[in-house]
């Protein structure tokens, strides 16, 4: 059975990078009928914290990203690490080093490794250190040979073992280095394939010579791309990328965020631009990553965003709508009542230009208050006073008219147009600045029609005090 992990450490929350290689492996093992394994690997005691923790499991659940098996935490494991490392000293694997920490006991040369002298101590001098009580670390022995393993995503890659030092498994205060603790917990958990960042290309051989030493199935290895940010350099906290948990927070939807971290990397030959889970579910094969690093791009994800907003139903984006009207200050309990037909209405005329859910309310306070910015460049550009008797003239034409609808208003306001021997534009630029303070909005007949008679009207007296910004 196909079994992968995520297998993150909580130093920090989950980050761009770190959700896309759990998604890809949850993508993998769901595509396999697999098993989706979640461990929390937090023996970096000094960075951990549960908050960092919590954020890393928040961000996987809010992503849709359950697991079948965990959180395990590595840090409760710790005597089972210790006494795999002693396995490996009796089996000659491994040995005792009394080096200091500072020199390390080893040195390299040009293209190999010194072995550590701990390596080759006597009898004597082992016991000299035991009478002494000093501190010991446990290192591996490498064996000289070359390493070979067929990556799945960059193909087969072979290394020298003489390019290898004696790495330490257990540190001299007892607690296990990362290669032993990702081993040992890989084969109890009977991980078949490892999916991970290109940065850990350099661990995999010495790794792969851990399982060998304990004689034990090594696990498949792919290797993901980092993404990289626009100056083609690492992502980091200096692009400004955010956690998971902040697009969350700045408005984005988790399939969006999903839909991006796989066309980051995964070409899947279709000209679409997004997919719902299931789809890429069927659609997902590690042979499909890209080698190259993809540059992250916020207009992207935005854009991305955007379509799925776009796509939804009124009723589907209703309680993500509330909630971001409620943080305004803009939600009443009527539009879940007696004018939620009107509310579903306006959420799918103002859904259309939206790029995240925290556009809803400033795009839908005109409709919902009358208390809104007006846009100064809009009003120098639109609200000229060679418009001024036409606008109400207008304004007179709207108070005649019984049905208060979209294709009625069109047909008045282009009427009076001709009338006055000019196009359409500029009346209706002039009326979307009076009525909603922008100079771009859904289509203004369909707008007016929501508004409403009464405020339309209200709103076209206030010319003069706009065009002097005096409202």
């Amino acid at each position: 059975m196909i079994r992968v992990r995520f297998a993150p450490s909580p130093t920090g929350y989950l980050h761009i990078g770190a959700a896309r290689t759990s998604f890809f492996n949850w993508l993998f093992s769901h595509k396999n009928k697999g098993r989706f394994i979640l461990r929390i690997e937090d023996t970096d005691f000094k960075r951990s914290s549960q908050e960092m923790c919590q954020g890393i499991i928040d961000g996987m659940r809010w992503l849709g990203m359950e697991w079948d098996e965990g959180p395990f935490f590595q840090s409760e494991r710790t005597d089972i690490h210790r006494k795999k490392a002693e396995e490996l000293v009796k089996s000659g694997h491994a040995y005792y080093c009394y080096c200091s920490t500072h020199t390390d006991g080893q040195e390299r040369s040009s293209t190999s490794w010194t072995r550590c002298r701990c390596s080759s101590l006597s009898d004597k001098e082992r016991d000299g250190h035991r009478v002494k009580k000093s501190l010991k670390a446990v290192r591996f022995l490498v064996p000289k040979r070359e390493v070979r393993y067929s990556d799945l995503i960059h193909g087969d890659i072979s290394v020298q073992s003489v390019t290898i030092e004696d790495f330490v498994l257990l540190r001299n205060d007892g607690m296990p280095t990362y290669h032993l603790s990702a081993v040992v917990d890989d084969m109890d958990q009977q991980i078949s394939h490892v999916i991970r960042g290109d940065d850990h290309i350099s661990n995999t051989p010495k790794q792969i010579l851990l399982y060998q030493a304990f004689n034990a199935p090594v696990p498949r290895f792919a290797h993901i791309a980092l993404i990289l940010g626009p100056d083609k350099k690492k992502l980091s906290k200096r692009h400004g990328v955010i956690s998971i948990i902040k697009f969350r927070e700045e408005g984005y939807m988790p399939l969006a965020v999903l839909n991006y971290l796989a066309q980051m990397s995964w070409s899947v030959g279709e000209e679409k631009h997004v997919f719902s889970v299931e789809e890429m579910i069927d659609r997902f094969s590690l042979d499909r990553l890209s080698k190259g690093s993809p540059i992250f791009s916020l207009d992207k994800l935005e854009w991305i965003n955007g379509q799925i907003l776009s796509q939804m139903t009124a009723n589907e984006l209703f309680p993500f709508v509330q909630e971001e009207l409620l943080s305004a200050s803009l939600w009443k309990e009527e539009y879940e009542k007696k004018q939620k037909e009107w509310f579903l209405k306006l959420i799918d005329l103002v859904k259309q230009r939206n790029k995240t859910l925290k556009d809803f309310p400033s795009r839908m306070r005109p409709f919902l208050s009358d208390r809104f910015d007006y846009d100064q460049a809009g009003i120098e550009k639109y609200l000229h006073e060679n418009l001024k008797d036409k606008l109400k003239l207008l304004q007179k034409d709207f108070e005649m008219i019984e049905r208060f609808d979209a294709e009625t208003v069109e047909k008045v306001l282009r009427a009076r147009a001709d009338k006055e021997g000019i196009k359409a534009a500029p009346l209706i630029h002039a009326v979307r600045m009076l009525i909603l303070g922008m100079s771009v909005s859904p289509g203004i007949f369909e707008v007016l029609e929501m508004i409403g008679k009464e405020k339309t009207i209200a709103r076209m007296g206030y010319y003069e005090k706009v065009l002097n910004m005096k409202i």
